[in-house]
């Protein structure tokens, strides 16, 4: 039996292609057993395409033939391999940290657990996060749906890729510059980089902790909204959690966004960047501005230094965090003559070229006599990138920019130049340096039909506004009901 063949009660829907939304609906009347069933069957035909899942978990929550209770009623989910599943290998796609078990769950996880959800599979990534195009997985790169000669983006390509692709209903993923909106828009689908703190990162393995967020990963706002209503709230384990109220997010979407003022950074529309997503963002503003909205310029003049203080900041973070994989604790371990070779062989061997760039880039910033000159002064221009945006949202209460400066390149195509895999993520990297709210969401397609995503922001904890405002776009334009040809 093939998914497509797997048909839902109302219309000739095929179950996987259900929302979210409906996916609940369905189980609650209906079970669970149908939808996880179809998106197996889904999985086995389009993954070895695809390499979105790393590891089905068909144990832990099986599927049930009879209704489901709980908000989430056991619909399937998946996640990224970043996110600690007790009694589930996590590996964060990296060979250092094969066979590693967590022995505990993270809050992500418990909370979604607790409302019923199915934990379905773990999803393909970027070595411990590191990239933008999914290519850093030691299991292999993800495809992207929409042709797969083209990178998902990354890190959370396979989250991405997995929900463009009806191979699950809903994913979870984790941005540090840029990791859920990226791949989010180069697959056509709906991702939120919370405010930091509004999701716990307990259980979360590390990249950077003053940029790393869990967010959802869905195929429309409003499935988006569902997931942060289960995921959001503070957390006594995470010391970064935030205390304050968590509304419900679903009660934002009214459609009604008359009178509000959306901000357009001239920093953000650049030379170089592709046309085609120019004129998207534009058109964008223009379908704002038709819904009742004002559409007003805003400056961000410290935009240019983002990437640079980026990768001086998140970097030596990275370096600092991934000391404790040496092959003495965890996973993988190269048999040695002595403790020093055992570091230097498991070590070299464990890690992939990405990660070892940017762990030498970090032990470098922190070093003795380049503290100051690097990480002390990065840390004083990203004081000045977050007092850009508390200075625009003065003005307005939404900033719209393009989520990525091109459509999703080829594989391979940026490999080469690390530089230019680094500005992939030039729109994405101020929203984590600032630590607010941003999502990516579709606006239109390529001649060539490759998706185009553009970015909405806004003030610390200020989710519900974004969620109002996509919310109103995604209905007026439905480009979300578009699916790659598979």
């Amino acid at each position: 039996m093939t998914g497509s063949s797997i048909k839902a009660e109302k219309g000739n829907t095929p179950l996987h292609q259900l929302t979210f939304k409906e996916a609940i609906d369905y189980s609650k009347k209906e079970g669970n057993k149908t939808l996880f069933d179809a998106l197996i069957s889904r999985a086995e035909s389009l993954n070895p395409r695809l390499n979105a899942f790393l590891r089905f978990n068909k144990s832990d929550s099986p599927p049930h033939p009879s209704p489901v209770t709980g908000p989430l009623a056991g619909v399937p989910i998946s996640i990224k391999d970043n996110i600690c599943i007790r009694g589930l290998e996590t590996t964060c796609a990296s060979k250092i940290l094969a066979g590693h078990v967590p022995p505990y769950d993270a809050t992500v996880i418990e909370k979604l657990k607790t409302a019923g959800a199915t934990l379905f599979s773990q999803c393909n990534m970027d070595e411990f996060a590191f990239g933008s195009s999914n290519e850093s997985s030691a299991f292999g790169p993800v495809k992207n749906p929409w042709d797969i000669e083209r990178v998902p983006g990354g890190s959370s390509g396979g989250s991405a890729a997995a929900v463009a692709a009806d191979m699950t209903y809903a994913a979870l993923g984790s941005d540090t510059g840029g990791s859920i909106r990226q791949p989010a828009a180069f697959c056509g689908i709906v991702g939120l980089k919370p405010t930091y703190g509004r999701i716990s990162r307990y259980g979360l393995i590390a990249f950077g902790s003053s940029f790393d967020q869990i967010g959802p990963l869905t195929k429309t706002v409003e499935d988006c909204a569902i997931l942060m209503n289960i995921l959001a709230g503070h957390d006594s384990r995470d010391s970064t959690s935030a205390p304050n109220p968590v509304p419900d997010y679903t009660k934002a979407l009214t459609q009604q966004i008359k009178g509000l003022k959306i901000g357009l950074p001239k920093e953000y529309f650049v030379e170089g960047m592709d046309k085609e997503v120019e004129k998207s963002v534009r058109d964008a503003a223009e379908i704002f501005k038709k819904l009742g909205a004002e559409i007003k310029p805003v400056s961000l003049p410290h935009t240019e230094y983002s990437v640079a203080v980026y990768y001086i900041v998140a970097v030596a973070e990275a370096s600092s965090n991934l000391g404790r994989f040496d092959g003495v604790e965890f996973g993988f371990r190269v048999p040695a003559k002595d403790l020093k070779e055992m570091y230097f062989e498991t070590r070299s061997q464990g890690f992939g070229a990405e990660a070892k760039r940017r762990i030498l880039l970090g032990t470098f910033v922190l070093s003795a006599g380049y503290y100051e000159a690097y990480y002390l002064k990065g840390q004083k221009v990203r004081t000045l990138i977050r007092e850009d945006f508390t200075q625009a949202f003065k003005e307005v209460d939404l900033i719209l920019s393009p989520t990525a400066p091109t459509p999703p390149f080829k594989i391979g195509e940026k490999s080469s130049d690390p530089l230019a895999m680094y500005l992939s993520d030039i729109f994405t990297i101020p929203v984590n340096l600032a630590g607010i709210p941003a999502m990516s969401l579709p606006c239109g397609f390529t001649k060539s039909g490759l998706p185009i995503g553009m970015q909405l922001m806004a003030k610390p904890f200020d989710e519900e506004t974004i969620f109002r405002a996509g919310h109103a776009f995604e209905q007026e334009t439905g480009y979300y009901k578009q699916k790659p040809k598979l």
